[in-house]
């Protein structure tokens, strides 16, 4: 796609409304599921406190979207937590925002894939046994769908979004008519059966299971990172599409909640972690996620069951589409301050972030690998990073709005304020809750518990690595900076030139006579590995060399690189401030495997000369025909 086209391809609030809030959409699928999986271990009192948390993380949402909106207005050209903090609190609290929202990304990838495939087992059970080949594989779609271009993404997205947002419409509106018309309430789980109590009931168990459920809140800040790619004006059409993501978030998290305290669910995650198999319907039970079991409870398995399982399914998978919108974005932003590797900031022949979404999926996959595609292995490590960021960001808006001190300032910095507290308090909660609370698993052989704990240690990492390359590219900087006495620098370059040979042949030739040309001082080099062919050497070079004077080196221990290596320094202390030259003679095979069946010492040389200092490698190709 040519440059102009960019503008056309920026989305409408129909399009941007799946590409940027699938992900806090989706999170429905598995917010209310945790929340459930951490408080059943206190017994039957799990339906209880269920409903109440469920309305503390809804209160949430609408007080992380509006203080967002705040962002959006303030900040027209995207970038998000870091662009506010950087500019607000700092360079160090933006780095420390960027790494968190990049540690969060990459997780969200992982964890909505993991889910979507977890849907599906839900349904067909034999696909578990390939759980982590299905992971990369849906990795690999959504990355290709990504590269593919930002309107065709979007397009590919709308279906699995608006089907999941109706179907769990339809979910919890069926619920709730069967509750509200005062017909019979049959549970899940029998009200007879009493529920084991694994724990006791503490403050710490309620704070783990609502920042479980936190994880219903992570995308939230999507939108304000992509600004850029809404049609114009892009701040109204973002701040509209926000809007209608919360309210479509917090009606739906609110719903199932309510449906799982009033149904009495119990995912199948915390049946089979615990073994339960004395509670009624195990066996049907034990692979069903909370969404699932309320489906196949109010329609039974057939026709509106299986929409919400595919769609949620869908939307899961597809619900990386977010982290694969703003990773890649973000990455260039950091990239352009020079703290990521400027390839970041390139963008691909589609009008898209290539190389950034081509790391995210490398990164995610291998995640996926190593935690065997588990939701309850990765959930441990997520929603940490990305409650950092939304309170150094609010923090930020807040120092803006206290020095700006426009149209209405004191009730924004009261919002922003607000929500700052609120979520500096849930980050601080997640942390410790989930410091080393998660399952363990497997690293070559070891048992490594998950937990927020690893987060805590990559984030700093991540900041440390963003300094290091900052500080390369202002040192590249300064070297490399023109000044006025370059100018009056006269240019002379004394050269050596020395061509390597490695026999007598056609090739050399024309390797001869380009060095020739760069130098008066012209020699070529010949390492004597076997010394009953220096004979012939010398007496064919007698005749071809073209009167270029030939040094042979001996290498008692067969070596080539090693010889040259000590050669050229000699050269380089015998003419002081001169540049050498080496000239590599190579011929080409007209087919690219015949490559293999000839000996690589020319480019072992050129690897190994490639960082020395005054040495200029050139090469001199001979192509053969057939």
């Amino acid at each position: 796609m040519p440059s102009s086209r960019q503008q056309h391809e920026r989305l409408p609030k129909f399009l941007a409304l799946p590409v940027f809030s699938s992900d806090a959409v989706s999170s429905v699928a598995y917010g209310p599921e945790e929340v459930l999986i951490a408080l059943a271990v206190v017994g039957g009192v799990v339906w209880t406190l269920s409903l109440p948390i469920g309305i503390a993380i809804v209160a949430l949402i609408a007080i992380v979207s509006i203080s967002y909106r705040q962002t959006i207005f303030a900040y027209p050209h995207g970038g998000g937590s870091y662009t506010v903090a950087k500019e607000n609190l700092g360079a160090l609290p933006g780095l420390v925002a960027a790494g968190s929202l990049l540690t969060d990304y990459v997780l969200t990838v992982a964890v909505s894939i993991a889910a979507g495939i977890e849907a599906l087992i839900a349904k067909w059970p034999a696909i578990g046994t390939h759980r982590v080949e299905y992971c990369l594989v849906a990795v690999l779609l959504v990355a290709f769908a990504n590269m593919r271009g930002l309107r065709e993404s979007g397009a590919l997205f709308a279906l699995p979004t608006y089907g999941f947002i109706i179907g769990l419409f339809g979910l919890v509106i069926f619920g709730l008519q069967n509750v509200l018309l005062g017909g019979p309430v049959k549970t899940i789980v029998p009200t007879s059966y009493h529920l084991p109590v694994i724990d006791a009931l503490s403050a710490l168990v309620v704070l783990r299971a609502f920042s479980s459920g936190c994880s219903a809140l992570t995308g939230i800040e999507a939108i304000a990172n992509g600004i850029p790619a809404f049609k114009a004006p892009e701040t109204k059409n973002a701040a509209a599409t926000l809007v209608i993501m919360a309210i479509i978030l917090g009606t739906l998290v609110l719903g199932i909640a309510f449906l799982g305290h009033i149904y009495h669910a119990l995912p199948g995650a915390f049946l089979q972690e615990h073994k339960l198999t004395s509670i009624p319907n195990y066996e049907v039970l034990k692979d069903q996620t909370l969404v699932a079991q309320l489906a196949d409870h109010l329609f039974g398995r057939h026709g509106f069951y299986l929409f919400i399982q595919v769609f949620t399914a869908g939307i899961l998978i597809l619900a990386a589409n977010t982290a694969f919108q703003d990773f890649p974005r973000l990455s260039s932003i950091l990239a352009r301050d020079r703290y990521a590797p400027r390839q970041l900031a390139s963008i691909g022949d589609r009008l898209v972030f290539s190389n950034g979404i081509l790391f995210l999926s490398i990164t995610a996959a291998l995640l996926l690998i190593v935690f065997k595609g588990k939701t309850t292995l990765l959930i441990p490590l997520y929603a940490v990073g990305v409650f950092v960021s939304f309170t150094l960001s609010q923090f930020g808006m807040g120092v803006r709005q206290r020095r700006l001190k426009q149209h209405g300032w004191k009730l924004q910095l009261a919002i922003s304020l607000l929500g700052g507290t609120v979520t500096g308090i849930v980050a601080l909660v997640i942390a410790v809750t989930k410091f080393a609370s998660g399952p363990k698993f497997m690293l070559w052989s070891i048992p490594v518990p998950t937990g927020a704990y690893i987060v805590l240690i990559l984030i700093p990492t991540l900041v440390l690595i963003f300094y290091k390359i900052h500080q390369h590219y202002i040192e590249l900087g300064d070297q490399l900076r023109l000044a006025d006495e370059d100018l009056e620098t006269p240019i002379e370059i004394k050269s050596t030139a020395i061509v390597l040979v490695a026999g007598i042949h056609r090739g050399i030739t024309p390797a001869l006579k380009y060095a020739s040309t760069l130098s008066h001082d012209c020699r070529a080099l010949y390492i004597e590995i076997d010394h009953t062919e220096t004979p012939l050497v010398r007496e064919r070079w007698e005749r071809f060399g073209m009167g270029v004077p030939l040094v042979i080196l001996e290498s008692p221990y067969r070596s080539v690189v090693g010889p040259v290596m000590n050669y050229l320094e000699e050269v380089k202390k015998e003419r002081p401030g001169w540049t050498v030259t080496v000239v590599l003679p190579e011929f080409v095979p007209k087919k690219w495997w015949h490559k293999v069946l000839h000996n690589q010492s020319g480019l072992f040389l050129k690897v190994a000369l490639m960082f020395r200092k005054d040495i200029v490698i050139t090469n001199v190709r001979y192509y053969l025909e057939k």
